[in-house]
């Protein structure tokens, strides 16, 4: 795994990541962007040769530097996604827009106390390493090798947290859901045809990497390859094992390519046209992005808020620690920790720990949780719950409700009821709310800050 393509990985998780600089520049409310700093690409004329002030935000300084380095990231995500590149001034502009309000709300951040210890540091890097089928010591190695800075990356990781709980903290409350609500929404998909938020697609996917300025006879040769992984796949061949066996695409040795459910407006618009006219089981004609060769199949296509909407459930518990002046989160995933190894050993059992120490409302129950449908739980708290195996326990993990030790009890394929369906029209409509609201707060911090301009970026 080059570089190139260990940060397109790292971009917002993965490489069907969707939030690229177009949403942001739009006001759509950001997630974390697990993407690493390297040095940026030299402009095509006239760089500077030392770094310059581009803008001050209530006296930090904004450089030239970090507007370069943020857009080499944007455009390796729209190179990925096969979208249109903007104008290289026009991208400056809308980079450096977006690093003053990122600028900005983390000032608020750390103004109003919100904080991001090394051990969610730690978690967040254990995602990134996980996204891309290593382990942390061998991502470090590989950002190493590539020029990376590790401690910068641990940095913008640690922002980018810290942007994220300060998000979840100030619009919580204004994105409630009532079933007037859900009711309106359903209504409105019924006369405008469906929502493309609504159709959930089950892909699996193989690339054949280009390199940075590949030569014809480079393409030539990607191009022969992916057509002919094409035609095996079109001929019946397990998919996955044609991904494990030739898929440039981080982590495919592991997943065979599988890319899991997303909803179609969370799919780049290169990947949608691909596969906008296949039916389940079909394979796509193979497709160019800046990254090299796709070829991508529909494994399952389904809409929901239907009748008969099948989901793969979960069956968990855990136990939930609450950070107080007393207990710092590193004090309680060591006493998690702790507890998991008692667990493993034999000696303690998981629900009498939840019984006596779990500060949630499952405590009761030995801390169950119950059969669980996918969006059910926040981000970090489902990722790990998806990476277990019945009967296995994680380690702890941290999310805006505190530390939790999490164990998998079984997993089935259910079909939900509709009241399970409404449900998931109850989170997708919570998202819209939240990303109105989003667009309103950031405008309202924006315009609290002093911002001054110096030189425009190059």
């Amino acid at each position: 795994m080059n570089l190139r393509s260990l940060a397109l990985a790292f971009a917002a998780g993965g490489l069907l990541a969707a939030a690229g600089l177009p949403a942001a520049a739009q006001g759509l409310r950001p997630s974390i962007q697990l993407a690493p700093t390297r040095p940026a690409a030299a402009p095509s004329a006239g760089p500077r040769a030392a770094d310059y002030i581009v803008a001050v935000v209530n006296s930090e300084p904004i450089t030239n530097n970090e507007v370069r380095t943020r857009m080499l990231r944007f455009e390796q995500q729209l190179a990925q996604q096969g979208s249109p590149m903007p104008p290289r001034q026009q991208l400056a502009r809308e980079v450096l827009e977006r690093l003053i309000t990122e600028k900005a709300q983390l000032q608020l951040a750390r103004e109003s106390g919100v904080r991001a210890d090394e051990a969610l540091v730690d978690q967040a890097e254990l995602s990134v390493a996980r996204q891309n089928g290593v382990d942390v010591a061998e991502l470090r190695r590989r950002m190493a090798a590539d020029g990376i800075n590790v401690t910068q990356f641990r940095e913008d990781l640690r922002s980018q947290i810290l942007l994220q709980r300060l998000r979840d903290r100030e619009l919580e409350a204004r994105a409630k859901v009532t079933d007037a609500d859900i009711d309106a929404f359903l209504r409105e998909q019924q006369q405008n045809g469906g929502d493309p938020a609504l159709t959930e697609l089950n892909l699996a996917h193989i690339l054949v990497a280009l390199p940075e300025n590949p030569t014809p006879a480079q393409v030539q040769q990607a191009q022969a390859k992916a057509q002919a992984v094409q035609q095996r796949a079109r001929a019946g061949e397990d998919f996955a094992k044609l991904a494990r066996e030739n898929s440039d695409a981080p982590g495919a040795a592991q997943s065979g390519g599988a890319v899991g459910v997303r909803t179609a407006d969370r799919l780049p618009p290169l990947f949608m046209d691909a596969v906008k006219d296949l039916k389940d089981g079909g394979v796509s004609d193979v497709v160019r992005s800046g990254a090299g060769f796709h070829i991508v199949k529909v494994l399952e296509r389904r809409q929901t808020g239907t009748a008969g909407m099948t989901v793969n459930q979960s069956h968990a518990r855990h136990i939930l620690l609450r950070p107080t002046p007393q207990l710092t989160e590193a004090q309680a995933r060591a006493r998690l920790l702790d507890y998991k190894k008692r667990v493993e050993a034999g000696q303690a059992d998981f629900a009498q720990l939840a019984r006596e120490n779990s500060q949630d409302a499952s405590a009761r129950n030995g801390g169950d949780l119950g059969w669980s449908s996918p969006g059910m739980f926040v981000p970090e708290f489902e990722e790990v719950l998806n990476n277990l195996a019945p009967g296995q326990v994680a380690d702890p993990i941290v999310s805006r409700f505190g530390v939790h030790l999490i164990q998998l009890l079984e997993r089935r394929q259910s079909t939900l009821s509709a009241r399970e369906q409404r449900e998931v029209v109850r989170n997708l409509v919570r998202e819209r709310k939240l990303d109105a609201a989003y667009v309103q707060w950031a405008q309202d911090v924006r315009g609290r800050a002093y911002v001054e301009y110096r030189e425009p970026p190059q």
